[in-house]
This record gives C-alpha cells, sequence and structure tokens, in this order.
C-alpha cells in the first residue's frame, strides 16, 4: 500500500502547489526610454536579459506615463503603477499617498501575500508601511545624488515594520545600487518565506537615472565613437516648451554638442547595461527557486527620457521619447513571443494583474486593464493616449498615428501636430499646414473631453486655460 500512498501525497502536493495564487515580481527600471532597449530594435543598446524576458513574454510597445505636474514625473509614474490611479487624482502628485486610495499590494497582503520591496520609494512613509509586510534595503528619494554617495555607496534604510525610518538610522552602501537591489530581491526569493505563501515582490532599481556612472565592466563594453546621434538631435529646443531650465536639462551646457551628447548616450546606454545584468540574475534566482513558472513578471520604467532628441535632455516634456517606455510581462497565461501594439498606461498594470489573479479591482482603481490582449491580439482597451506636463502642456494621439500637443507658457499659446505613421521621431511639425486643422479640431475636442475624464480641470478654451480658477494638480483626490 505503501507505494500508492506517495503516489497520493505526490498528487496532493502537485494540486496544492498548483491551486497556489501566482506569485507577482516587478522590476521598475528608472529614466528608460522605450527605445532604451535591444528589443525595441535598437541595436546599439546590449539588453540580453531583458531582449530574453521579451522572447518569452510578451513586449508591449505602445507603453506610456501619463506624465506629471512637476519635474520630478517618476513621482506620480510609481503611485499610478500601484493604485491603478490617474495622475490628475493622485493628491500632491504621488508625493502622498492616502489610505483612501487602496493599492495593489495592500489588497494582495489582506490576502495573504508576503508583500516585498526594496529600491526606491518616492512616497510617503505611512503608504509604504500600509503596502509591504518586508522588504530589502530601501532608498527614500528621487534619486542617489553624489553628494550622498551616489549610485556606487547609495544611501539607504533597512526595512522597518513600524515604518518611522529615523534619519539616524540611514547606512552607505559599498554595493552598486542596482547590485545592492538585486542581492535583496535574490536574498528574499531563494528564502522559505517565498516558498510557503505566495508574494508580490516589488524591486524598483534607481537606474538609469543619473548619475550616469556606470560600473567599469559595463562602461567598457561602449564606445562613444560608434554611439549614433538620435535622427531628432538638436543642438537645444526650438522654442520655451515650460520647463527648458528645469535641473535634468542643466546637466549639460546648451547648444548641445554631438560628440558630448555621444558620450552622455555611452554611459546611458552602459548603464541600462549594467541594470539589464541585475535583471538577469534576479530572473536566473526565480527559476533557480522552482517558482518562476508561477510567477508573473512585469518589467516596465517610471518614465522615458530624452537624451539629446529635440534639443532636450530630461522627460520633462511630452514628445514620445519622454512619455513611452519599454514593457514586457511574462508568466501563467500570458503568450509566449509576442508584441502587443496597442496604448496602455503603466496604471493600467495594476487593474490588469487584479484581472489575471481573478480579484475585484477596488473602487479607487480608475485605470483599464488589458488582460483580454492575453488572449485576443486584437483587443484595444484605448483609442487615444492623453498625457500631461505641468500646468502648460497637454497632448493626445490617436490610433491613427496622428499626435497633437499644446502648449501655453506665459500666456503664449503654440501647437504642434505629427504623423507618428510617417514620422516616429517628431521631426516635422505639420500644425501649421492648412489640410491638417480638421484633424486639429478634431484632437482638441478629444483632448479636451480626456482631460474631463481624468481629472484635469483646464480649459483649452480660455486664454490661460482657467488656471486663475484652478488649481495646477487638477481636482485632487
Amino acid at each position: 500500500m505503501k507505494p500508492y500512498l506517495f503516489i497520493v501525497l505526490g498528487f496532493l502536493l502537485h494540486v496544492t502547489a498548483s491551486a497556489q495564487p501566482p506569485n507577482i515580481l516587478i522590476l521598475y527600471s528608472d529614466d528608460q526610454s522605450y527605445h532604451a532597449l535591444g528589443a525595441m530594435v535598437n541595436k546599439e543598446v546590449m539588453t540580453p536579459h531583458l531582449d530574453k524576458l521579451a522572447s518569452e513574454g510578451m513586449l508591449f510597445t505602445q507603453t506610456h506615463v501619463m506624465g506629471g505636474h512637476q519635474g520630478a514625473v517618476c513621482m506620480p509614474s510609481r503611485a499610478m503603477l500601484l493604485t491603478g490611479r490617474y495622475v490628475n487624482r493622485l493628491p500632491r502628485d504621488g508625493a502622498i499617498i492616502p489610505d483612501s486610495l487602496i493599492s495593489l499590494p495592500e489588497i494582495l497582503r489582506q490576502r495573504g501575500y508576503t508583500t516585498f520591496h526594496t529600491g526606491k520609494w518616492h512616497s510617503d512613509k505611512a503608504s509604504h508601511r500600509r503596502m509591504f509586510s518586508t522588504g530589502g534595503p530601501i532608498f527614500f528619494g528621487g534619486m542617489h545624488h553624489e553628494r550622498d554617495g551616489g549610485q556606487f555607496h547609495p544611501t539607504v534604510q533597512s526595512f522597518d515594520p513600524m515604518g518611522i525610518y529615523p534619519n539616524e538610522q540611514k547606512w552607505i552602501s559599498d554595493t552598486f545600487s542596482t547590485q545592492l537591489y538585486a542581492d535583496a530581491a535574490i536574498r528574499f526569493l531563494t528564502s522559505s518565506a517565498a516558498q510557503q505563501k505566495p508574494f508580490f515582490c516589488y524591486v524598483a532599481f534607481t537606474s538609469p537615472h543619473d548619475p550616469r556612472t556606470p560600473p567599469t565592466a559595463a562602461a567598457e563594453k561602449y564606445s562613444g565613437k560608434n554611439i549614433s546621434l538620435p535622427p531628432n538631435f538638436l543642438p537645444q529646443h526650438p522654442f520655451d516648451n515650460g520647463d527648458l531650465n528645469v535641473r535634468d536639462e542643466k546637466l549639460l551646457p546648451r547648444p548641445l554638442h554631438p560628440d558630448t551628447l555621444k558620450e552622455d548616450l555611452r554611459r546611458y546606454y552602459a548603464m541600462v547595461t549594467e541594470m539589464d545584468t541585475e535583471v538577469g540574475r534576479i530572473l536566473t534566482a526565480l527559476d533557480a527557486s522552482g517558482l518562476a513558472k508561477n510567477t508573473i513578471v512585469v518589467f516596465a520604467s517610471d518614465n522615458g527620457l530624452a537624451m539629446g532628441q529635440h534639443g532636450l535632455l530630461g522627460k520633462q516634456n511630452l514628445y514620445e521619447h519622454s512619455i513611452r517606455v519599454p514593457m514586457i510581462m511574462k508568466g501563467p497565461g500570458i503568450p509566449t513571443g509576442k508584441a502587443f501594439p496597442g496604448f496602455v498606461y503603466l496604471s493600467d498594470i495594476a487593474p490588469t494583474l487584479y484581472d489575471m489573479l481573478k480579484i475585484k479591482a477596488p473602487p479607487t482603481t480608475e485605470a483599464r486593464s488589458f488582460a483580454t490582449a492575453f488572449k485576443d491580439p486584437g483587443f484595444r482597451s484605448r483609442s487615444f493616449i492623453y498625457n500631461v506636463y505641468g500646468h502648460w502642456s497637454r497632448s493626445i494621439k490617436t490610433n491613427d498615428g496622428f499626435k497633437l500637443i499644446l502648449y501655453n507658457v506665459d500666456g503664449q499659446q503654440r501647437q504642434q501636430l505629427f504623423d507618428l505613421k510617417k514620422d516616429p521621431w517628431e521631426t516635422t511639425d505639420l500644425s501649421d499646414k492648412p489640410a491638417y486643422q480638421q484633424k486639429i479640431n478634431q484632437l482638441r475636442t478629444q483632448l479636451q473631453q480626456d482631460m474631463q475624464q481624468t481629472g484635469d480641470a483646464l480649459q483649452l478654451e480660455l486664454p490661460d486655460w482657467g488656471r486663475s480658477a484652478h488649481s495646477w494638480r487638477g481636482r485632487g483626490s
């Protein structure tokens, strides 16, 4: 009878393991534009591990951050990722996530998940305590400033279950930031805690955000002479877009010199490659743990970056290089080797994961699930993409490839129209062509509708867009 007993026990263990809800692993990079990825047909950047992930899962080629009302766009981006909320209804642009906004890790923690975080946290500590039951080294802030140790010696804090994190408990690491956070993630993924219960593991890198100081091994893979200037490179932006003096735009002197820009791109790509190596280590550890088959992996970036395109360096604008980001998903129920061209926001990730886990999304979730795309390649959840930066620029683009950007800077209004299907690098402004006036009118109407639906209080038909009557943050919470 004993052989039969072992067979029955083995069967029961298999059923129990397969019945466990899927784990979630989110890998989030910092300032990585959509084209800084080999899988996005960039032959100059080296991302072998992310390219492999894309080949084993689904690559999303039109993923967007909705934007922000101030220069640190990564702050609302990360809050939108975890809450499924739109930017205009995030209090203080995501600096605070009140308990009235229910997040994905909170829901999963209530359902028995172990919720783990390591890396960057750009919101309040109280919301972090609600969301995460454990964690590794945590960086509270926007970037690893050189004055605080930079990427090589990041100043961090150990996870505190009480969520207090006094300043005197900060410590300086001798491990490069991405390796530091990857090491913590690997320790968790190979721990008994990850085996015993389903988990939500959020690894928030601070790379390739500046300071762009790649380790030697990654830097030596690139030569500035072999780096191409982007097709839309300009020495400087042709007009005042409302934020030309933000910190990001002061990292290099103007006008931008091609050789200087190539060197900056070289270091940027090297930072991406170094991070890709750490992503590979994490995914290898996940495979070795035996948990990969029951884990949904999400890789994405918080926002893009100009890196010399249109004469800009930062993400404080509404061009494609700054609003589009890479995104890859792999795991149970996700097809392999597929690319999805439909419009999605980073905030759509939370409702999608709710759908995949068969959990009803909380009422504070605004974004839309794209889970149907895993079964129906023709599925499109959105026909338009609306974006916001500051209280002086708005944009909209449509499935037919047209994109309109509106500016209202110091009372001076202007517009740009691009045909992205013919001009993906946004080099030819069509807004002064009479043949496109009807299209512009249609896009303005659609943009105002999307603004209203997403809580943007500005009124485009007014000379100052109604800024004198409304908070520039929109309608808040």
